[in-house]
């Protein structure tokens, strides 16, 4: 039986690492004593390394069942780099290669074998795994085995019968980055896991900026967010292929270099914009959520929505591909209220009930709904966004100032108005969408002119409420409750308000509703992270990862890490034994590119001691 001692030496020499990260030394011990696991653990936490020490230290074939088609083909290279056999099965392959990966399987070839859900019962693939030695079955994107979660797959139904079919019950390890409390209970018992050990590192990402912006133009508005991350690596996601186009077309027509992708291009046009992205040669790739699932890329700097995703597992997990590599990344959502009724149109026809009874079908909705509601009150509620996103997974926190997030660096300017949303609430109910913003805030601010008068408003118990607010912030916390869609406006000339989606809510006090003072109408600024000191000298390495990535045909990331490149250009290694205390270099690696990467060090100091 595998030990900890080999888990630990071959973490150094194959990976590169001293020590490992939070959760994963539990995760690889449980996995190499036999025990069954479910662990949650954020985008960039490195799950993966998880179960890759124990299929390597362990006798038998590791399978990886996985519905992402890009991260096995990236998984893959990136273990080839490591010297370590593996493969994987997938659409991508031709009849042909799926049976020559089997053979190559059953011959013992391969430690990992990465492969679709939708594979698993195949005659030829049934055939290999009954006679095979497995010693683990890992279940990546756990999440998508629950009805509750928002990606459910029913090929991962399947997953639990296909286990019981083997000769020999592996171990089996679960992962995933996103799940709520219910989905985890569904993990547990549909993959039918034996006490699993429950591994919870928490959801929280501290090198994530996270932003919400409402602006007025959102055109300009990510015009300018993309001019101000010029030169880095990033993604613009846009809920229909209509918006891609574009706003592809858009930042294209205003300089910016980027590519497009959704599920309407041809399978050649998708391939070719990922591989320009992954590879570093587009910057920025504008998207639908057909994209990201798997991108095992490292160096993405920053991530806009440029419309509100229908729940926020969509989007914590879309927003998690910036800063994988642990460096500071921003992640920006652009909300207008407009994105309210294009989400309930989305779960109205994306939602597939078919399949269920009509009680099942009936609660899949409301549960679709409710995600709905967590996601406009991120967008639209005040306080701290991480602290918002951290509660809605069930991670509690007593800290209600993260620093490092839009609201919190407006909170010092704003106000708690909640009592005042409410009375404004309750007299636009009363009023019966009669009147519009104007005369609302006529009213409770006490003015006394003739139409008011004639209508005996002043006579109302709201005439006057709020006078000592002044009437400018009676305004501003009315835009504020219509940008949240807890009040609406009726279309025509003269639109007059109505209690919107969430009225209710400000009225039971489940919705705080904070507005700005002082603010003179400016955007909240985006932190400018601090430069690194070596930066020259990162982007002389980054050039010739790139170099070398493009004659390998390997996306960059593959061959080294930014966070790696970073720590190289921090130490400045001299020679063997100081190029392998740099964090991601092991002994493979070395072997392969520490020569070419001494040398240009090397250079690039001489030149800089001589002051050339």
């Amino acid at each position: 039986m595998p030990t900890m001692a080999q888990a630990e030496a071959t973490l150094k020499t194959v990976y590169g690492y001293d020590e490992f990260r939070e959760g994963q030394r539990e995760s690889v011990g449980a996995l190499v004593r036999g025990k069954d696991v479910l662990a949650i653990m954020p985008t960039g936490a490195g799950k993966s390394l998880c179960y890759q020490i124990p299929a390597i230290i362990s006798s038998g074939i590791t399978l990886v069942i996985s519905p992402l088609i890009s991260l096995m083909k990236d998984q893959v290279s990136a273990l080839h780099q490591l010297d370590v056999k593996a493969a994987y099965i997938n659409s991508t392959l031709t009849n042909k290669q799926q049976l020559m990966a089997l053979e190559n399987a059953k011959k013992g070839m391969y430690k990992i074998i990465y492969i679709a859900p939708e594979r698993l019962n195949s005659e030829g693939f049934m055939d290999f795994a009954v006679h095979a030695k497995i010693s683990h079955v890992i279940v990546d994107e756990a999440h998508c085995v629950s009805q509750w979660g928002q990606d459910f797959r029913p090929a991962y139904l399947n997953i639990a019968p296909f286990i019981a079919s083997l000769k020999k019950r592996p171990v089996v390890g679960a992962f995933t980055a996103t799940a709520t409390l219910a989905v985890q209970k569904d993990i547990i018992r549909l993959l039918e896991l034996h006490e699993p050990k429950k591994i919870l590192t928490g959801f929280d990402r501290p090198n994530l900026f996270f932003e919400v912006m409402r602006p007025s133009d959102r055109d300009a508005a990510l015009l300018n967010y993309v001019i101000k991350h010029a030169g880095q690596s990033g993604i613009v996601y846009c809920v229909t292929r209509r918006a891609v186009e574009e706003i592809s077309e858009m930042l294209k027509a205003n300089g910016i270099e980027c590519v497009r992708y959704h599920a309407g291009l041809s399978d050649d046009e998708r391939t070719q914009a990922q591989e320009d992205f992954i590879n570093d040669r587009i910057p920025v790739i504008v998207a639908t959520n057909a994209f990201g699932m798997g991108i095992d890329k490292s160096n993405v700097s920053f991530v806009v929505h440029y419309q509100m995703p229908k729940d926020l597992e969509s989007y914590y997990q879309e927003a998690g591909r910036a800063g994988r590599d642990g460096e500071p990344a921003d992640c920006c959502l652009l909300y207008m209220a407009q994105d309210i009724p294009l989400a309930n149109y989305l779960i109205e026809h994306s939602l597939d009930s078919s399949a269920l009874d009509i009680e099942t079908a009936r609660n899949v909705r409301a549960q679709a709904e409710e995600r709905l509601r967590q996601m406009v009150y991120y967008c639209t509620g005040r306080g701290c966004l991480r602290n918002r996103i951290l509660s809605y997974f069930g991670e509690a926190t007593t800290e209600t100032y993260c620093g490092n997030c839009s609201a919190c660096l407006a909170a010092k300017g704003e106000q708690d108005v909640t009592r005042e949303a409410g009375q404004i609430v309750s007299l636009v109910m009363a009023l019966n969408g009669r009147y519009g913003r104007t005369m609302v805030a006529s009213i409770l601010s006490g003015k006394q002119n003739e139409r008011i008068i004639s209508a005996g408003l002043n006579e109302h118990s709201a005439f006057g409420a709020l006078a000592a607010m002044g009437e400018g912030n009676i305004y501003a916390i009315i835009d504020e409750l219509i940008a949240s869609d807890v009040l609406a406006q009726t279309s025509g000339e003269y639109p007059c308000l109505i209690a919107g989606h969430y009225a209710k809510d400000v009225l039971s006090g489940d919705w705080p509703v904070r507005i700005p003072i002082d603010r003179g109408g400016q955007e909240v600024p985006i932190p400018k992270h601090k430069e690194e000191e070596s930066e020259a000298l990162f982007r002389i390495l980054s050039k010739l990862r790139l170099a070398i990535a493009r004659e390998q045909r390997v996306p960059p990331f593959v061959i080294f890490s930014n966070a790696t490149l970073k720590d190289m250009a921090r130490r400045k290694p001299r020679n063997r034994s100081e190029m392998l205390r740099v964090n991601g270099v092991g002994e493979n690696k070395m072997r392969r590119y520490g020569d070419t990467f001494l040398t240009t060090i090397s250079f690039y100091l001489m030149k800089t001691e001589n002051g050339a």
